[in-house]
């Protein structure tokens, strides 16, 4: 679909907050219906139906009845979106010729109001001649279920952050400017694409600069996987440039090797064949091992000694979380060696101290808890392991009390409330003494009085633990 800039000139503000909207929809909608599309705008004077009727002439929006009656952004909406944003921020204020057609992407030449003359990639995924997406790149990951607007955004971000992370480290990469949806802005190289070159001056000092480019991404842990004469610029002066990043993993993919070797035999197959050159120390067996490595470097003699640029920027392939568990676990193990003895004798006298505790509150906490009354006319008490210690003028009472109850009714609420009186005061003992302990387990059915007519001990004992 061709970019034709010149229909941003007639969108209103209307027009972008409709096309915003569809875009939110889109977020869990393949397809946006217009009633959703109507409420997240939110027109102030409403017409919504009529702006989507513009758009839809323009092409920025597909209208689908399919499956229901909805619309979806198309890949000029979603260009209009970006560059909107772009001459927003302020990033280039025009927008010029197409200067690269790619399998995924497509170049333009922008301009700020310097004049500064940069380049803008925006990025196309599913495109008829590339759709094998998913098993070609690593920007799903774990999702499923994905869009190829969403696809061309997560692509766009990656590039820019590869971008940036090797211009910082010195690579011959464009500088990347800004990143906004499918949209990445550049700095425009001053040079040709490789492919297109015939001659060269020096066709082996060149191959020794590419050769060393690959070389050094893969010693700061990175591998292109698309190194070939139509990613590669050179200049006049033959100075050399890589660009397209998207597809870039890390030395520690279980691919890795064949990523690297793939990209090494690729320049040297083009060397070969367009300038004649011969790579017998590739062939000879007699060779050094340090000759045959300077013409075609082995991955398994490089050494990761001058960065982790696939830790920082999470590289496909690259998944040392657990060896970084592993080695912070590593690292404290002497300091708590040396504290063990120290933590020890600490730790035994909190278990003692624990331990005393819980054998008083757990005493406490059972002979206050298995009184058990098994006969209306003899009361008698039980504890697991230990023998409940009580007053005998308590017991006298208590058993004088139980003694009432069976041969004078008139009395009940008296001595009903001398026991409860009683067993009030032996509740508070042994809570006091189970304070700084454990709670008590008991459980509700303990006292759960199983015949058909409560007994006067029964209702002492519902009492209870209706206060408990």
């Amino acid at each position: 679909m061709k970019l034709d800039v010149n229909v941003l000139r007639y969108l209103s503000k209307d027009d972008f907050r409709v096309l915003t909207a569809v875009e939110m929809g889109m977020r869990n909608h393949e397809i946006v219906p217009a009633e959703l599309i109507d409420r997240i705008a939110s027109l102030r004077h409403g017409g919504t139906y009529k702006v989507l009727r513009n758009l839809l002439k323009h092409k920025l929006l597909h209208h689908d009845s399919s499956k229901y009656d909805g619309f979806r952004l198309t890949y000029l909406g979603y260009d209009f979106l970006a560059i909107k944003t772009m001459v927003n921020r302020g990033v280039f204020s025009s927008v010029g010729r197409q200067i690269g057609v790619g399998k995924e992407s497509d170049i333009f030449e922008v301009a700020n109001e310097d004049g500064t003359i940069m380049a803008m990639k925006l990025h196309r995924l599913g495109r008829t001649s590339f759709r094998a997406v998913k098993s070609k790149r690593d920007y799903l990951r774990h999702r499923s279920s994905f869009s190829w607007l969403y696809l061309s955004r997560l692509a766009a971000l990656k590039e820019f952050a590869f971008m940036k992370a090797l211009q910082e480290h010195g690579f011959p990469v464009p500088d990347a400017v800004d990143c906004n949806r499918h949209c990445v802005i550049m700095s425009l190289i001053q040079g040709y694409p490789f492919v297109q070159v015939k001659q060269l001056q020096n066709p082996d000092t060149v191959f020794e600069k590419i050769i060393g480019i690959v070389v050094r991404l893969a010693e700061h842990g990175l591998i292109h996987c698309d190194f070939n004469e139509f990613n590669i610029m050179i200049d006049d002066d033959e100075n050399i440039t890589i660009i397209d990043f998207p597809q870039m993993v890390s030395v520690s993919h279980r691919n890795a090797e064949m990523y690297f070797d793939r990209d090494v035999e690729c320049i040297i197959k083009f060397f070969s064949k367009r300038f004649n050159l011969s790579f017998e120390a590739d062939a000879d067996d007699s060779d050094s091992d340090a000759e045959s490595d300077s013409v075609k470097p082995r991955f398994s003699s490089i050494k990761k000694a001058s960065g982790f640029l696939d830790k920082e920027l999470s590289a496909s392939g690259f998944s040392r979380k657990e060896q970084e568990d592993i080695e912070k676990f590593i690292e404290k193990i002497p300091d708590n060696d040396d504290d063990d003895g120290d933590d020890d004798n600490e730790s035994e006298v909190e278990d003692d101290k624990d331990l005393d505790s819980s054998k008083l509150n757990a005493s406490d906490i059972q002979n206050f808890d298995s009184v058990l009354i098994k006969d209306d006319d003899n009361e008698q008490l039980e504890t697991s392991g230990t023998s409940v210690i009580v007053d005998e003028d308590q017991q006298g009472e208590h058993e004088d009390a139980s003694d009432k109850v069976e041969g004078d009714e008139s009395s009940e609420e008296d001595d009903n409330s001398e026991l409860e009186e009683r067993l009030a005061r032996q509740r508070k003992r042994a809570i006091q003494a189970a304070r700084a302990g454990r709670k008590t387990n008991t459980s509700r059915n303990s006292y759960k009085d199983k015949g058909g007519k409560s007994s006067q001990n029964s209702k002492i004992q519902k009492k209870q633990m209706c206060t408990w």
